[in-house]
């Protein structure tokens, strides 16, 4: 039987889209159709097995440009696409619209660009630019050598995102409730200005947790938890655990010794919080899965063994 037959006519937008993304040698990734949620499971539902069977593979890990993967992606579902920045060597500012509750006259994307330009004495050149599907834009840059930009939220100023290592951008094609992602500048990308580069290339952050207040812990207990604190901040998303499976293990570790009176729940639970986070997690996902490692441990601890 002929391919072209059992396709979906509905996917065909979007297969196209996908196959021009990657042959800019954009890497591209399924969404959820008529969304923007990434196809498969997150981090904290992985079943280890299959693709994953050697570690979480997230959704930047997957994102392919090879058309044989694509077509059988794509053929049979209208996915919409996601482009993946950082393996894109992509930074893309996203400029949103104000939302409908906030106060009439707040400054959307777009106007606080133009207030970051004007103070800075810079202007933004001309690039290849999308409209989103609510109306705001994305402006697609490529990103610097050398450094290795993330995402940012409101850190050029309100309504002001950034999608670089990380993240990813809904292509041109794809479609929401909202409307249709359009390009409406397909300008070749312009490299992202150096002065933007700088304001968002963020200072080293040091990885060892102050463990002061924990004066009344051993001394066992304070090398353990200074320990396992520098190996969750250091964990990767998509490493052989995964950040949240490294949280989990290295929090069960210190529970033992909160079990045994060594160290104070709440000061060893303070400190595996903010090495979580550094790690880039999420606050609320960090409390549930610190809570329930010491929960756990706490509650089924044996007692130390004594030395002979």
């Amino acid at each position: 039987m002929n391919q072209a037959l059992t396709v979906d006519l509905t996917c065909l937008p979007r297969l196209a889209s996908a196959l021009t993304a990657a042959e800019r040698g954009w890497p591209v990734i399924p969404l959820h159709p008529y969304t923007k949620r990434p196809a498969g499971h997150p981090e904290r539902d992985c079943p280890s097995t299959g693709r994953c069977a050697d570690g979480h593979r997230t959704p930047e890990q997957r994102a392919t440009t090879d058309p044989a993967l694509i077509h059988a992606t794509w053929a049979l579902r209208p996915y919409n696409v996601g482009i993946a920045t950082g393996p894109a060597g992509l930074l893309v500012i996203d400029l949103d619209v104000c939302k409908p509750e906030e106060p009439k006259g707040a400054p959307d994307g777009a106007t606080s660009l133009a207030a970051l330009c004007e103070r800075t004495g810079h202007t933004v050149p001309d690039t290849y630019r999308v409209r989103t599907a609510r109306g705001g834009e994305h402006l697609y840059f490529t990103a610097p050598t050398g450094v290795r930009l993330k995402n940012s939220a409101n850190r050029l100023g309100p309504h002001i995102d950034t999608r670089a290592w990380g993240g990813y951008v809904v292509a041109p094609g794809s479609t929401t409730p909202d409307g249709t992602y359009e390009v409406t500048d397909d300008a070749p990308v312009a490299p992202l200005p150096a002065w933007l580069a700088t304001l968002l290339t963020e200072p080293t952050k040091p990885t060892v947790v102050d463990l002061a207040p924990l004066r009344d812990g051993t001394r066992a207990a304070r090398a353990a938890l200074e320990r396992e604190c520098a190996v969750i901040a250091g964990a990767v998303e998509g490493g052989p655990n995964g950040r949240n499976n490294t949280l989990h293990k290295s929090a069960c570790k210190v529970a033992r010794f909160v079990a045994w009176g060594d160290l104070p729940r709440d000061a060893a639970e303070q400190a595996i919080q903010a090495a979580g986070e550094a790690s880039g997690l999420p606050p609320a996902e960090c409390r549930t899965t610190i809570r329930s490692a010491m929960d756990w441990v706490i509650a089924h601890a044996t007692q130390r063994q004594a030395a002979s």
